[in-house]
């Protein structure tokens, strides 16, 4: 593990290969699981301040469900979590031509019509983030759906930090990504 400012990053984040594959996977990691996406509470206020230019990528399915149960659920932790249909597919889960789940929120967000890309916890899959009181506990959560994945990364020679460098700079800042890089950098020299 590295501990980097106030995260402490899991061994398997830096030197785990990883691509998202979504031809193999189909985008699977929108629809298994035994609940929606984790949301923070400004995620909550931000997709209802933008639902009415989401709704429209969204199938009549998700906008029931929504309509009905809400955007969000909330655990027995008290944690928030974006809505499932049924237990299975997130309500901004949409198929495109080749029956791969894309997300609505995100396309929305490339079609310029709203400034948020996606929830974070989407954008960083499969790194999970778990708090503890000092730190951001940051791990890669393996899952057989992903295991393309994690061979094109190991043919690509892809680190999962690297993959996922975006959503990494989108949650702790570019500073904090390029220190990490140049820790690693040196950690690999002294190898």
């Amino acid at each position: 593990m590295l501990v980097h400012e106030n995260t402490i990053i899991s061994d398997d984040v830096l030197e785990k290969y990883f691509v998202c594959n979504l031809k193999s996977c189909k985008g699977a990691c929108c629809v298994e699981g035994d609940a929606g996406a984790p949301l923070t509470k400004d995620e909550l206020l931000i997709l209802e301040d933008n639902y009415e230019k989401i709704k429209p990528y969204l199938t009549s399915k998700s906008i029931e469900v929504i309509e009905k149960d809400g955007m969000y659920e909330v655990d027995a932790e008290g944690e928030f979590g974006i809505t499932t249909i049924e237990g299975k597919e997130c309500v901004f889960a949409i198929y495109d031509e080749n029956k791969i789940l894309k997300c609505g929120i995100e396309q929305a967000y490339n079609d310029n019509k709203i400034t948020f890309k996606k929830p974070i916890s989407c954008h960083l899959y499969p790194i999970r983030i778990t708090k503890s009181l000092s730190y951001d506990l940051i791990n890669y959560e393996r899952w057989d759906i992903c295991s393309d994945a994690c061979s094109f990364g190991a043919n690509l020679k892809v680190p999962l930090y690297m993959f996922l460098k975006e959503p990494l700079v989108r949650k702790y800042g570019l500073t904090w990504y390029n220190e990490l890089e140049m820790i690693i950098k040196q950690k690999n020299k002294d190898i």
